[in-house]
């Protein structure tokens, strides 16, 4: 699936071999609105393709977080002003799942990973104008992480992301992206 894929971003450092992507971020990159900080840096990177109605998108999430803000997951973008992205991230000194909400102004919510292995399954769902944020790791329950509304059109972008605020060389690793008919409504719990 991600050979139909396209940047956003793109990094200097990437590969993609048997449905694998290795990328390596950019200096001070990031995707984020004006709150509490006072920027807007739109300069992350983001592998996408368009995709039209409701979904469920999933991948495989991993990286060599080092430093703070460090981050790589999941985005779902309409254009510059509202996306939603989703993943691992450093926060407070360690690994924690992220998930920014941005409409015209970003917001940002974390969750510790129980029992952590270094690679976390995520997924984002469509419907309509909610998004939903599930994450598990190994085979645990998914975990719902946030419901959200976006007012977003009928094609959106969608895709993985990874980002490093603070320095260059994050790298994240993501596989077994796939997209599929969304979820149950009754899988939200």
């Amino acid at each position: 699936m991600l050979t139909d894929m396209s940047w956003l971003n793109e990094p200097q450092e990437w590969s993609l071999d048997e449905g694998v992507l290795h990328a390596v971020t950019e200096s001070r990159t990031d995707f984020w609105r004006q709150t509490f900080y006072g920027w807007t840096t739109d300069n992350g990177h983001f592998f996408h393709r368009s995709v039209t109605g409701d979904f469920t998108a999933e991948a495989l999430v991993s990286a060599e977080h080092t430093t703070r803000f460090d981050q790589a997951g999941m985005m779902v973008r309409a254009d510059e002003r509202n996306w939603l992205k989703s993943g691992l991230e450093v926060t407070s000194g360690i690994v924690q799942v992220s998930t920014v909400c941005t409409r015209d102004f970003s917001d940002v919510s974390m969750v510790p990973i129980a029992d952590f292995t270094g690679e976390l399954a995520m997924r984002v769902t469509r419907f309509g104008e909610a998004l939903t944020v599930h994450c598990r790791t190994g085979d645990q329950p998914w975990q719902l992480l946030r419901l959200g509304y976006l007012d977003l059109p009928a094609t959106v972008d969608v895709g993985v992301m990874c980002c490093s605020p603070e320095r260059a060389g994050l790298k994240a690793t993501f596989r077994d992206f796939r997209l599929v008919p969304p979820i149950s409504r009754d899988g939200l719990e």
